[in-house]
């Protein structure tokens, strides 16, 4: 305040220097507040405004296989749709693991591509909702993308 000049006159008239006081709120700060008032007890639930990603897709296939290739083609598709996506497809982790590891990290919509890729179906979680829906291979593009960005 001093290098300034900023001065008030104090309740005698004098001209007094003004104390200051800096109170920044930095990312780390921002993603501990948003970390406190956004979970629940399986993990995180970013806020889609300041998700990192968008989307998560879980592969719980093997690489190569057929539902490997369907969650990476659905993955490739949100991308060029202008979605952050994080595909979890690590070799040697259990699906066990990359489901609750989704859950942990609580990006806003989870897509499991299980099982039920051999009757043409993703897993789609809206993880802020809590809700589960099974959507068809052909119709997940759409649906995913509506979710992600809270138009669904």
């Amino acid at each position: 305040a001093d290098v300034l000049g900023l001065t008030v006159l104090d309740e005698k008239g004098k001209q007094r220097v003004v104390t200051m006081g800096s109170y920044g709120v930095g990312v780390s700060r921002a993603v501990a507040a948003i970390a406190e008032t956004s979970h629940d007890a399986l993990g995180l639930r970013w806020p889609r405004e300041v998700a990192p990603m968008d989307v998560h897709v879980v592969i719980a296939g093997k690489p190569g296989d057929q539902t490997a290739a369907a969650a990476e083609a659905l993955a490739a598709s949100l991308s060029q749709s202008g979605l952050q996506v994080l595909l979890d497809d690590r070799a040697g982790v259990s699906p066990g693991v990359r489901f609750k590891d989704a859950e942990l990290l609580g990006m806003p919509v989870i897509v499991i591509a299980g099982r039920g890729v051999a009757n043409g179906m993703f897993e789609v979680r809206d993880r802020l909702a809590g809700t589960t829906t099974e959507v068809a291979i052909a119709d997940a593009p759409q649906r995913v993308l509506a979710l992600a960005r809270g138009v669904a």
